[in-house]
């Protein structure tokens, strides 16, 4: 009998076990995924206000106002 409860208690120590690994890798995954699509966006994001500052107008000049005496 008690035996029996040592062995189940191993084999649920075991799977909790192989369970977390699991869930580690599934983590990792997730993470590199996620830090790809930002990458992405990001490189998407630069490229279009590098665009966009291509395409702008020069700022017009600033009038000087006239110094009143």
């Amino acid at each position: 009998m008690a035996s029996e409860v040592t062995e189940e208690r191993k084999k649920l120590r075991q799977q909790q076990s192989q369970d977390g690994v699991k869930a580690m890798a599934e983590y990792h995954d997730e993470r590199v995924q996620m830090a790809k699509r930002t990458e992405k966006l990001r490189a998407m994001r630069l490229a279009k206000e590098a665009e966009e500052a291509a395409n702008a107008a020069p700022p017009a000049p600033k009038k000087k106002s006239a110094k009143k005496a």
